[in-house]
């Protein structure tokens, strides 16, 4: 049982002592409360992971909230791609799913309540006095001169506010607490502003928005939500949370910050991110080298490679980088039991079999997934032309080569040994084609030649081979930290080498039935994913992860694929 307690995190080791005491009535909710103003990143799949996954590991349930309080960057497109995110990482919400927005009137007359009781007032500073008035962390604020306004004027002048009286900028609502707090969010925090900006969901009902700290806790309240987990961004948010649900006296749901998710070359802010699509470093939110959920799952990573890495990744209460080669490594180690097998030439050179017949086709068995017991063989063409990659054959080879040469021989995968026997080039000098000979003994799986190759190689038949274009990521960034210089912008960061595209690609015919999205290991060269910009005229496969970590040596022993 030690060991079981030991095995906890620390917000598990909360919520089983709230069990424990019966502090909920033995139940568990939590909430996911994304902000409907961009793409989910992998920052917020950890998020997901832990609030759905504790739910789930006690019997409770999560909701799915959206905290659309600010109109002006909310779109109902970010909310439908946040809800494919989730349901495509494996949760669902049942019939859970609210907005902020929701709650808007119910949060207008707790604002008001809290004017009544002297506890929040309206003030005519500008953003610009209210800012200059907040003081420092080791300075203390200002009194706003209409902080003793009262409280008959401030109802008045809110309520004013609301039917739209006034313009932009000249009026806010804030809480009355302590201009000397060392908590800086204490400093009397806005409540309300005035904006007058349409609504994803309220249309133009309302002109006051109310902010991310008053909308929070108590939206949280409202759901009877048990266990607040959000990043540690918001840890000095916490007694502001506390105090509007105290000065309220209503549900007291409790806040609990675990250490957000920061993984090396990947950026997890939203308003950096958009900065990308919008200036055209990338193609958009679902651009395979994004952090986005989106993108990653257009590269090609599988949910249930993104929840090991979460779970992998572990809850800490102290911020730290993640090296990517996790990711990488998490990616690999499932798709390496799922991913079928099929050959695929990217810089393909023609190979001829002199003494094959002409005109002739055979189908050699080869396994589709050697980790896969179940997945049993298929069957692929071989004729007397081939394609092999081209840097798998030097004319003048180094000592402990293996691969193919003038007057070598190696095998050709789930096929035949061959030996080269003539290189045929064009004037310049390039090598154009390569000439074999075959040992009909040597068929694999049946082989009574007696001769021994150290080396084997993969290929697709010339007449058969479908053309398709693949296209090769890397890092998005230079540096594993962009963000971190404080005296240059983290695009100066950009990786100008992170997309390479391969127009001319040969691929065997087999996957021309795969559905988009679907996987693949291309043998000796990585996993690759149908893109959705592939056509029945033209498949596009991008480049999901590579073989082995060519970047960094994992801690944990890898199986070969």
């Amino acid at each position: 049982m030690a060991d079981e307690k030991e095995s906890l995190n620390f917000i598990e080791q909360i919520i089983e002592e709230d069990l424990a005491s019966n502090k909920h009535g033995g139940v568990v909710i939590t909430r996911f409360p994304p902000e409907p103003n961009g793409y989910l990143h992998i920052g917020h799949a950890k998020s997901i992971c832990l609030n759905f996954g504790v739910a789930q590991k006690y019997g409770g349930r999560t909701n799915l909230r959206f905290d659309d309080t600010n109109p002006v960057t909310e779109d109902t497109e970010y909310v439908d791609s946040i809800k494919a995110d989730i349901r495509w990482l494996g949760f669902d919400w049942d019939d859970r799913e609210y907005y902020a927005s929701d709650y808007f009137p119910q949060l207008y007359e707790w604002a008001i309540k809290m004017i009544e009781s002297g506890k929040a007032y309206v003030d005519d500073s500008t953003a610009e006095e209210i800012a200059g008035s907040k003081g420092t962390p080791t300075e203390p604020g200002k009194e706003s001169p209409y902080r003793q306004r009262p409280e008959e004027e401030s109802l008045d002048l809110f309520k004013r506010m609301r039917a739209g009286e006034f313009p932009e900028g000249t009026r806010v609502l804030r809480a009355k607490i302590d201009m000397t707090s060392p908590n800086m969010h204490m400093r009397d925090p806005v409540m309300y502003r005035i904006k007058f900006a349409h609504h994803h969901r309220t249309g133009d009902t309302w002109c006051i928005y109310p902010m991310y700290d008053f909308a929070h806790g108590q939206s949280d309240s409202i759901e009877k939500v048990t266990h607040s987990l959000c990043s540690l961004e918001f840890e000095n948010h916490r007694p502001l949370y506390d105090w509007f649900i105290q000065a309220l006296d209503i549900y007291p749901s409790r806040q609990i910050e675990f250490a957000r998710l920061n993984v090396e070359y990947m950026l997890t802010s939203k308003r950096k991110l958009l900065r990308l699509v919008n200036e055209g470093f990338v193609r958009g939110w679902d651009d395979p080298r994004m952090s986005t959920i989106s993108g990653m799952r257009r590269r090609g990573y599988t949910p249930a490679s993104i929840r090991a890495f979460a779970d992998r990744v572990g809850i800490a209460k102290r911020e730290n980088v993640i090296e990517f080669s996790l990711l990488e490594y998490c990616v690999r180690e499932d798709l390496n039991k799922i991913a079928s097998r099929v050959m695929a030439v990217l810089d393909p050179l023609k190979m001829v079999i002199t003494n094959y017949p002409a005109g002739q086709t055979e189908y050699l068995p080869t396994e589709n997934n050697p980790e896969d017991p179940d997945a049993g063989l298929r069957e692929i063409p071989f004729g007397k032309e081939l394609y092999i990659e081209r840097d798998d054959f030097l004319e003048d080879p180094p000592k402990k080569y293996f691969r193919l040469a003038p007057g070598k021989m190696v095998r050709l995968k789930s096929a035949y040994i061959v030996e080269c026997t003539d290189v045929i080039k064009d004037a310049s000098g390039i090598i154009q084609e390569i000439h074999v000979r075959y040992f009909p003994e040597s068929k694999s799986g049946n082989d009574t030649s007696g001769i021994k190759v150290k080396g084997t190689i993969h290929w697709v038949a010339a007449t058969k081979a479908l053309d398709c274009e693949v296209r090769l990521y890397d890092r998005l960034f230079t540096v594993p930290n962009p963000s971190d210089d404080p005296q240059r912008d983290f695009t100066e960061f950009y990786n100008q080498e992170s997309l390479q595209v391969i127009k001319h690609a040969k691929v065997e015919p087999g996957v021309a039935t795969a559905s988009l999205r679907q996987s693949f290991q291309f043998l000796r060269k990585g996993y690759f994913t149908l893109d959705p910009d592939s056509s029945a005229e033209r498949l596009v496969f991008n480049l999901t992860v590579t073989l082995k970590d060519t970047w960094a040596k994992m801690a944990a022993k890898e199986q070969p694929a």
